[in-house]
């Protein structure tokens, strides 16, 4: 688990964890979000010790828990062999350092989990790339804790003290490495762009798959396209965007994109390194939000998932809400979920039920957002007809004594050379 950033064992065995209820957090929420944390840690194969709640009236600055409970807690994870103490609070620099040279022991917060999480997990070009500056942008504050062993006192005249120069060389190695990582960034969505703006020439229209991690995303994918995208019971199971082709009632096709899960106190710096994949739900034509609606805190979950898709700019999109696994719930669970989204389609993407509703929604959907044009084209111009073919969609196609009449859409870009054989309503 560490690397040259980080002073910690190399392999991490047994984990610790810490929890902390605020008065400012509703009842419960804390320990709710334990539960998602332990998920998390034995994600990376770390066995989980123990877990323990703390009440917290105020945060202190030295070691964010009062110095008392702090010697508790270690006291505890060593008699428990832990070799780290992970915090469901994001800790300072200053925090993180000074909790490790107290306890002797490895201690990462929830951000740093999910970094390694997502390290673990991505796999194409971009999601390695944007995980790697994410980790960078984390750790160079943090480059204190790999040197704290070495002198940090500053020495006469231009020269500092050993750590001192050790640690200024670091800090301009992660620098560097984060604009090079930022560069190859801008190479690698730049080519993503022009792939999508291919797409977009073909008026296919396209929807997002989006929600809380492990909703069931990637297996929804799979029942509506018949991809084989990764589908497990882990959170953060995939993390690399997948596009299929979906072929509706009609021959309509749609794209869909399958999207990395969101989940509560996802780190910032994740959010914005991930901008660059998560753009494909944005320009999207429609999202479908999926829910567990099996998990205790869909509710939560779907704040998240919303609150998110603000960040990235998203919060205006045409959503449909999908509650999945309903082959799962019990009648109690149904009538949370309609309570919290009257309007909710409910589906199983293992047993295939509701998902009938869910193909005839997205084309009703798709026939508000493109609007099909009827055209009359004389027998000899079979050129335009191909043209509509090779850049449109054709609905349907009729012959008549004076053409060809064809329902079906075209790219705005299109509009003047077909305009001569719209007819007009």
């Amino acid at each position: 688990m560490a690397d040259f950033l980080t002073d910690k064992p190399a392999k991490l065995e047994r984990a610790f964890l810490v929890g902390v209820q605020t008065p400012e957090m509703p009842a419960g929420e804390a320990a709710e979000l334990l539960t998602e944390l332990k998920e998390l840690v034995e994600n990376l194969r770390i066995t989980v010790a123990h877990s323990e709640l703390v009440n917290l009236r105020r945060p202190t600055p030295s070691l964010f828990l009062g110095s008392g409970k702090a010697e508790e807690i270690i006291t505890a994870a060593k008699a428990l062999d832990a070799d780290v103490i992970v915090f469901d609070e994001a800790l300072s620099p200053a925090q993180q350092r000074n909790w490790e040279e107290l306890s002797g022991l490895a201690v990462i917060d929830r951000q740093e989990v999910i970094l390694e999480i997502f390290s673990d997990r991505a796999h194409t070009r971009e999601a390695t790339l944007q995980v790697a500056l994410a980790r960078m942008e984390y750790s160079l504050p943090r480059l204190t804790r790999a040197w704290a062993h070495l002198s940090r006192q500053r020495g006469k005249g231009k020269m500092g003290g050993e750590g001192e120069t050790q640690l200024e060389q670091d800090r301009r190695i992660v620098r560097d490495r984060i604009t090079h990582l930022k560069t190859e960034l801008a190479s690698v969505v730049k080519q993503r762009n022009v792939q999508r703006r291919k797409r977009q020439r073909v008026p296919i229209p396209t929807c997002a798959i989006v929600g809380y991690t492990n909703a069931g995303k990637s297996t929804l994918l799979n029942t509506l396209t018949g991809a084989e995208v990764l589908a497990a019971d882990k959170l953060f199971a995939t993390l690399d965007p997948t596009t299929r082709q979906l072929v509706l009632r009609g021959n309509q096709k749609l794209l869909v994109t399958d999207t990395v899960g969101f989940i509560r106190r996802l780190p910032h710096g994740l959010v914005e390194a991930f901008k660059a994949t998560l753009e494909e739900v944005v320009v999207a034509d429609f999202l479908v939000h999926v829910i567990d609606v099996t998990n205790p805190n869909f509710e939560q979950h779907h704040a998240t998932t919303i609150s998110v898709l603000g960040e990235l700019g998203a919060g205006s999109q045409t959503m449909v809400t999908v509650f999945n696994k309903v082959d799962a719930a019990t009648p109690e669970m149904i009538a949370r979920a309609r309570r919290l989204v009257p309007e909710a389609l409910f589906v199983s993407a293992l047993t295939r039920e509701g998902l009938d509703v869910l193909e005839a929604r997205c084309l009703e959907l798709i026939a508000e957002a493109h609007a099909t044009t009827e055209l009359l084209v004389p027998h000899q111009r079979y050129d335009v007809i191909a043209r509509l073919h090779a850049v449109g969609h054709v609905q349907s196609e009729e012959q008549l004594d004076d053409g060809v009449r064809l329902f079906g859409r075209y790219p705005p870009t299109q509009a003047a050379f077909f305009a001569p054989f719209v007819v007009k309503s």
